[in-house]
């Protein structure tokens, strides 16, 4: 597979990831009307681990100790990044939380500079502001720092870390049996956050529907899908294509969750659209378009 074509692809992978993020949105917060967020990610992430550890476990096999431990790795930083977001979401407003996880796009470069040693050209870091101006045009009504805000903005630090890991970790070869083990990682990671209270089983058939949506497509697919597309992409590009994922949660609550169109998600949207494309259209130097992967 050619490099360009590989490329186009693996952004093509990317955003229908963020589209499927997007769209649990509205699902979500219908959901944990009824069931509690801890329980509801334990018992997602729990059915995704389980089914593709039945389908995919020779890919689980197939891999090398040190690419297992990797993929534990990463596992757990996503985990842990979830279970801090939830907690975050407890103290501060939803449109709030959905800004500064969004962070990750500012937090990417500057993290991958450190720990890559990537040289970051003017015209992606417009590209990064542009994203991040969009978000707050998209999600922001007001803002405040406190306990919540703090919390999400490490799981917006560990977001970024886990693309940079991925970034650095993942081949085609392995990003099955990555994504399995990842998915088996943070299903652990989110029971033992809720074991002590017990965890709260959705009730009805439209609940476990949405569950198991939310589980294999937007859970077990989406996370192959964004594996494998880092094999092919640099940390930066990825978490600027995945600053989408808002657009996408706004444009399903319109579509399927009864929401009005706004002048701020027109705006909104549309700078952050903008980024992604310039990030993608214009002419990059050949430092920037370099998958770097680390061997330890």
């Amino acid at each position: 597979m050619s490099t360009r074509r590989g490329s186009l692809l693996a952004t093509g992978a990317l955003l229908l990831t963020t589209a499927s993020w997007g769209s649990t949105f509205f699902l979500i917060k219908d959901l944990l009307d009824r069931v509690p967020t801890l329980d509801f990610l334990a018992v997602r992430f729990a059915i995704a681990g389980v089914v593709m550890s039945a389908v995919a476990h020779r890919a689980v096999l197939a891999m090398s100790r040190e690419v297992l431990r990797r993929a534990v790795v990463v596992g757990g930083i996503y985990g842990v990044a979830q279970i801090l977001q939830t907690a975050g979401l407890a103290h501060t407003a939803a449109s709030v939380s959905g800004f500064i996880t969004g962070m990750y796009v500012v937090c990417t470069p500057l993290l991958a500079a450190v720990l890559l040693r990537t040289r970051i050209g003017p015209l992606t870091w417009a590209a990064v502001a542009l994203a991040t101006a969009g978000l707050g045009v998209l999600t922001l009504q007001g803002f405040s720092i406190g306990y919540g805000e703090a919390l999400t903005f490490v799981a917006a630090v560990l977001y970024a870390l886990h693309i940079i890991a991925l970034g650095a970790w993942s081949t085609a070869r392995d990003a099955l049996g990555m994504s399995v083990v990842q998915l088996l990682v943070i299903a652990v990671i989110c029971l033992v956050a809720t074991a002590p209270d017990g965890v709260v089983l959705p009730d009805t058939g439209r609940d476990w529907a949405s569950v198991v949506y939310m589980a294999m497509v937007a859970g077990a697919l989406a996370l192959i899908a964004q594996t494998w597309a880092q094999s092919q992409l640099s940390p930066t590009r990825t978490a600027i294509i995945m600053s989408m994922e808002p657009v996408f949660a706004a444009f399903f609550a319109v579509l399927l969750g009864g929401e009005g169109l706004t002048s701020r998600m027109l705006l909104g949207g549309a700078m952050v659209l903008a980024a992604m494309l310039v990030v993608e259209l214009a002419p990059r130097r050949k430092v920037e378009g370099e998958v770097q992967h680390l061997a330890v």
